[in-house]
């Protein structure tokens, strides 16, 4: 059988062979030392045998309440009784009764309704005005507003009988 002179394409090719093999490899060494550890494929070594981008940033963890984490608790105990195959399951503690919702007195209630109504008031004043403004013009406007408010305080200022 002859043999094969080895040529630079011959060589390359090979090389480029063996990478691919290499890659498929450091894949599957990743994927089985994921398992091990309970993570996934991405938190291993990537192909190359650094680091992976997504393990090296910090992983956000949802927070739970403490309720939430007191019933994970009592039913992964539950599940485990089970399945050690205990007579006596752990007993669940009993919920804490749920707060009494708050109730507004009603003098509370009657300040809010006299706050809405007033409210109102202004945002219908301010609705009247911008008509009254168009109507005027600028410079007259000016001097009738401030003729209005001396009117006013001189009538507030005025006892009536």
């Amino acid at each position: 059988m002859p043999t094969q002179k080895l040529t630079p394409d011959i060589i390359t090719a090979a090389i480029e062979g063996l990478e691919g093999r290499k890659t498929r490899l450091d894949g599957q060494i990743a994927e089985l030392r994921a398992l091990l550890s309970g993570g996934t494929a991405a938190d291993g070594a990537t192909a190359d045998g650094a680091a992976s981008t997504q393990a090296s940033a910090p992983r956000k963890r949802k927070k739970f309440s403490a309720g939430a984490r007191k019933r994970m608790k009592e039913a992964q105990q539950l599940r485990w009784s089970k399945i050690r195959g205990e007579s006596e399951p752990v007993a669940p503690v009993a919920p804490e009764p749920p707060k009494a919702k708050r109730r507004i007195s009603p003098e509370g209630m009657e300040r809010i309704i006299a706050a809405t109504k007033k409210r109102w008031r202004l945002a219908k004043a301010a609705k009247a005005q911008p008509a009254a403004k168009k109507a005027a013009p600028a410079r007259k406007k000016v001097a009738a507003v401030k003729g209005a408010k001396k009117k006013a305080a001189s009538a507030a200022a005025q006892p009536t009988t």
